[in-house]
This record gives structure tokens, C-alpha cells and sequence, in this order.
């Protein structure tokens, strides 16, 4: 059986203190092992990152876009093999693959920006004969760690930007799909990148610990659950490291009475079902304003959910595929069950969704539930699987306070014909990405991502114009060269 190793110093080793198995989430089956590093192993990692950094810390902005230009290339150009490795290890159907990986390809061509982003700021004469500029200089060795649900665009809003801005880097990839991460990481010695510079290390918290704690790492960038975003900063910055942690979602739409509902309706399959709804973005609770529209909602919800498709990942007609391991197939089976007991309404039912050739996969069949109520666990909980959950409210102000007191502020929508509703929505409502008409308001690779409240821990979103400043610090100098015109006696009140 074939054994997924780490990336260190240019050259792939499968050194580790176990072994651990990795699945085919759609037939159930073990397809290979992943290597889990000890200490040591992240401790050689870093160090060699620590090694290569003062060479690729003065190598100039312009050779670093460079390597980044052929990068994206090679991303291109490998993408059918990059997407058949997330399907087999993830379930992930290649179309949404694919969107995955062209998502993180637009954060390697921001990245190609790097002599731009890079300027820095130059003011002549702020005294006589004096000049004064910031620049913005790399950290040192920095370090992600990434999640399941999005095995290569995740990682690539990470080390192309760090990687340009000056940094090293070490990259721990989630141990249930490792291969797609690995793949691509070696396509950046291809693209010339020098070695060392870039490191994988696959483990479990042994390696986390290590370089939350190693003080040559000197930032962490991580994506995953709340309750580890949160022990994840704060173990980070009680290092002394900064840190962007981004935990987990609950992202509600608000339906107005006056919204075009054939669009709703598309809107939430995709937003909901997507990826076995596997994503922080997911649309999971769609709010409704009224009995009458809720009632319009989710009886054309219903009608479409018959004909969705749930299968293997290489077969392109399939909507969406299984989850990632049997155990979170319970957990999510396990949320449904415990709305119906609370009081909801189970009007579509996937607890027991069974795909042809492939029964002993982890799939979740999409499921609607209605008449959920915010004291429900099943409300307050990331499902993060194939469910949608319906709440019915009487007004809009209603349905911004529940979503305003819901510990999580990532993402939300509001769908509707009227702009000063919309307007009014998109500037109180406590969350920190906002759609119109949009389910899925990722930014684009020039802006940032991030949420807020328990969604972020850390001041500093995620890529764009915040990983820059993430990924580096800001150094002002000021000067002046003596002249016999500017010679002065000594000054002992404030400079002016």
C-alpha cells in the first residue's frame, strides 16, 4: 500500500512514528497511508526553513512573482490529476473540484502581484533634507495548517502570498486527505522555487504543538473548527507568534417575501448541498419572512431535491458525494435525529441514503428540515454536512437578531427585490462576509476572507490585502545625510 509522505528540503520522506489510513470516502475502503510525523520530523522541517529563509528573504520581489507565474501554470496544466486526488480522498465531485482549485489559483496570481503589493511608501522632505519610507519586510519561518474540506485551495490562500512576501515556510495538511496538498506543493520545486523554502509535514497535534510552540515559527495561519481556532491562538500568540485563525460557520439567508424565488431555490441547493455542505461558507439555515413564503420555499425545495445526484467523484453528473469518514457520517445523522426529536419537521430525510455499487460509503442523502427553532442543537451546531434547516420568522428584524446572537458571524445572505432593504441589511448585520442575491460571498483573491465573533480569532483576515499585512512587518526609516547647509546645534525639545 502505497504510503503519503512529507516535503522537506526539496525531497519527499516517508520518516514517521505510525502510520495512519486514509479512505476512499465514497467506497468506504482504505486507498493508502499517510505518514504522521513525530517532533523531531517538524522540528527538521522548520529548521530547515530557518536555513533557507535569509537567501530567499533578499531574493527580489520580482524572481519570487516569477517562480509564482510558472506556478500557476503548472497548477493549470496538472489540474485533471490534482482533482482526481481531492475526489478520491475527499468525495469532493470533480466539477467541484475543479471550482476548488481555480478558487485557489486566483490567490497565486494575486500573489504574481508581489513587486506591487511589496512597495511600501515613500514621503520626501517631511523635514529639511529629510526623507522617510515604510516597507514591509518578511516575518521569518510562518506555518499553516489546513483543513479536509478544501485540501488545495485552503493551503494555496496561504504560502503563495507568504512565500512572495519573503516568508519560508511549513504547511500541516489534514492526515485525512494529504495527497492533493503534497502534489501540489512539489510542483512549486518545478516552478523553480529553492529548496527548503517551502515544507510539508503531515501529523496530528504532536506536529501542531510543535510549531505553535517553536519559537523560530513566527506566525500561524489556521482554518477548522472553532474550538481549535480558539486553542490554536491562543497557544500561538501566548508564544509570541501572530496568528489568523479561522474557525466554524453558521451562515443563515434571509428570504424576503419579495424575493425571486427560482432563484432562492437554485441558490440554497447549491449553497447548501455543495460539497456535502462540507464547506465554512455553506448555506445551512434559510431563514424565511412569513408563513406564506416559507411555505412557497420549501415546497419547491422539496420538488427539486428529487432529482439531485449523489455518487462517485469521477462521475461529473453527480451534484455532490459522500462526507469525509464514517464517523462524521454518524455525527451529521446524528444532528438530523435530534431536530426531529426536538420538535422539527424531517420533510427530506438522508439519514439512510444508500448509492448504487457503492453502499458502504459516507454519504449523507441532502435533507430539508422545517419548523426549526433556535434553541434546537441542531441550530446551534456546525452540522457541516448535506442540511438545510428552515426558521420561520415574522420580520426581517427578527431574522437579523437571530442571526446577530448566534455565536458564529462568517458568512450570510439576504435575497430580495429592494435595495434600501438590502442596503439596511448589509450594514448591521453582525457578520463578516454579506451577500445580496449572492449564497456563497467568498471574496475574490483582491479582497479578504473572514469572519466574525467565534468565526475568527486574530485581527487579520485571510488572504489579499490582510495577508500581506499578515505575512509581513512594516518598517519606517527615516533620513538624512549631513550637509555644512544643514548642520544644527543641539535639539532637546520633540522633533517637529
Amino acid at each position: 500500500m502505497s504510503i503519503v509522505g512529507h516535503f522537506i528540503n526539496g525531497k519527499v520522506t516517508d520518516i514517521h512514528s505510525r502510520l495512519q489510513d486514509i479512505y476512499n470516502p465514497a467506497t468506504g475502503e482504505v486507498s493508502r497511508q499517510v505518514a504522521i510525523a513525530s517532533k523531531s520530523t517538524a522540528e527538521e522541517a522548520i529548521a530547515v526553513a530557518q536555513a533557507a529563509f535569509p537567501e530567499w528573504r533578499d531574493t527580489p520581489p520580482i524572481k519570487r512573482a516569477r517562480i509564482m507565474f510558472r506556478y500557476k501554470q503548472l497548477l493549470e496544466e496538472h489540474a485533471d490529476e490534482i482533482c482526481r486526488l481531492i475526489g478520491q480522498e475527499h468525495g469532493k465531485i470533480i466539477h467541484d473540484a475543479a471550482g476548488e482549485l481555480q478558487r485557489g489559483i486566483e490567490n497565486v496570481e494575486y500573489a504574481c502581484g508581489a513587486p506591487e503589493i511589496l512597495k511600501g511608501e515613500f514621503s520626501k522632505n517631511v523635514g529639511p533634507g529629510i526623507n522617510s519610507w515604510s516597507d514591509f519586510q518578511p516575518l521569518g519561518v510562518v506555518a499553516g495548517i489546513t483543513p479536509f474540506n478544501f485540501p488545495a485551495m485552503v493551503p494555496l490562500w496561504m504560502y503563495p502570498l507568504a512565500l512572495v512576501c519573503g516568508n519560508t515556510f511549513v504547511l500541516k495538511p489534514s492526515e485525512r486527505d494529504p495527497s492533493a496538498p503534497l502534489y501540489i506543493g512539489q510542483l512549486l520545486k518545478k516552478a523553480g522555487l529553492p529548496d527548503g523554502v517551502f515544507n510539508i509535514v503531515n501529523g496530528d497535534k504532536e506536529v501542531v504543538d510543535t510549531l505553535l510552540t517553536d519559537k523560530r515559527v513566527k506566525a500561524i495561519s489556521f482554518v477548522g473548527s472553532t474550538p481549535i481556532a480558539r486553542y490554536i491562538y491562543t497557544t500561538a500568540t501566548a508564544n509570541g507568534k501572530r496568528c489568523q485563525a479561522l474557525g466554524g460557520a453558521k451562515n443563515h439567508a434571509i428570504v424576503m417575501p419579495d424575493a425571486d424565488m427560482e432563484n432562492v431555490v437554485n441558490s440554497l441547493l447549491g449553497a447548501a448541498f455543495g460539497s456535502s455542505g462540507e464547506r465554512c461558507m455553506a448555506l445551512s439555515v434559510a431563514v424565511a419572512i412569513g408563513d406564506e413564503i416559507a411555505d412557497q420555499l420549501v415546497t419547491q425545495l422539496q420538488e427539486r431535491m428529487k432529482s439531485l445526484t449523489i455518487g462517485v467523484h469521477s462521475d461529473k453528473n453527480n451534484d455532490f458525494g459522500p462526507v469525509i469518514t464514517r464517523e462524521h457520517q454518524q455525527k451529521v445523522c446524528g444532528y438530523i435525529t435530534s431536530a426531529e426529536q426536538q420538535g422539527a419537521k424531517i420533510l427530506v430525510d438522508g439519514r439512510n441514503m444508500k448509492v448504487s455499487g457503492y453502499e458502504n460509503g459516507f454519504f449523507v442523502g441532502a435533507t430539508l428540515i422545517d419548523n426549526v427553532t433556535t434553541d434546537m442543537d441542531s441550530y446551534k451546531a456546525e452540522i457541516f454536512g448535506p442540511v438545510l434547516q428552515v426558521v420561520r420568522v415574522k420580520t426581517m428584524q427578527e431574522a437579523m437578531d437571530i442571526i446577530d446572537e448566534h455565536e458564529y458571524g462568517n458568512g450570510t445572505c439576504i435575497y430580495t427585490r429592494d435595495g434600501e432593504a438590502a442596503n439596511y441589511f448589509a450594514d448591521r448585520i453582525q457578520v463578516g462576509m454579506v451577500g445580496i442575491n449572492i449564497p456563497l460571498p467568498v471574496p475574490v483573491s483582491y479582497h479578504s476572507f473572514g469572519g466574525w465573533k467565534n468565526s475568527l480569532f486574530g485581527d487579520l483576515y485571510a488572504y489579499g490585502p490582510d495577508g500581506v499585512r499578515f505575512y509581513t512587518r512594516r518598517k519606517t526609516i527615516t533620513q538624512r545625510w549631513p550637509s555644512a547647509n544643514l548642520r544644527e546645534g543641539a535639539e532637546f525639545s520633540m522633533p517637529t
